[in-house]
């Protein structure tokens, strides 16, 4: 398989250094050269001098040939711009790198799916371990044809969760407001900008990527 990374950060390196072990081929993107040269001493792997958020730049990755592309820099409006042009210019998928989970909501309604937030991640991780608990990943709670779906409320869908008319072997698990966890039962009313996150077989994804996946957004 084949990964290009935006920025060259540690995130991106270790990611980068793993991949590489494994046998996958690896492009790095990076604004400084003096990053570039260091790295080409320790990283057996293709570089890219320039800046990763230009279609001019990201073509130079060969989307059609890379399976993956991570937008790691330590710019968050610079990882929104670069993945959307990446997604614009055909890479199967786009990984978006955030520090501010105020950007988490942007990024759902601009359609990019696999967006991260490293510290709260990691910060939820920690918090779990210190009360005893034992963090388990949702990809290996999900399993089988299960799939985990999550969508912006528009004013249309506004109202009783009942009237979302989900398909079948779909349920709501929960839903935020205000970046405020809620279960289905807490008042039973969905308001336009809630995040709804629900489970559902796989075969109904489509359906409910037509439903509510935001427009693409022009670059």
């Amino acid at each position: 398989m084949r990964a290009v990374f935006i920025g060259a950060g540690a995130v991106a390196v270790m990611c980068a250094r793993i991949l590489l072990k494994r046998g996958h081929e690896v492009v790095i993107i990076e604004r400084s050269k003096e990053r570039i040269d260091r790295l080409a001493e320790e990283l057996d792997c293709g570089f890219i001098h320039g800046d990763g958020g230009t279609p001019a730049i990201l073509r130079e990755g060969d989307p059609d040939k890379t399976d993956f592309l991570f937008c790691l820099t330590s710019n968050d409006q610079t990882n929104i711009i670069a993945s959307l042009v990446g997604r614009s210019l055909g890479f199967a998928r786009v990984v978006t790198k955030i520090e501010n989970p105020e950007f988490d909501h942007i990024c759902i309604e601009l359609g990019l799916e696999d967006t991260i937030v490293p510290s709260r991640t990691i910060g939820r991780y920690l918090a779990d371990m210190f009360i005893g608990s034992d963090p388990l990943d949702l990809s290996a709670l999900v399993k089988d044809e299960a799939r985990v779906f999550s969508f912006i409320v528009r004013q249309e869908d506004a109202g009783s969760l009942d009237d979302l008319d989900l398909p079948e072997q779909s349920r709501v698990i929960c839903y935020y407001r205000d970046g405020r966890f809620r279960l289905p039962g807490d008042d039973g009313k969905l308001q336009a900008g809630d995040e709804v996150v629900l489970i559902s077989h796989s075969r109904n994804l489509p359906a409910l990527k037509a439903r509510w996946a935001p427009h693409p957004q022009p670059v």
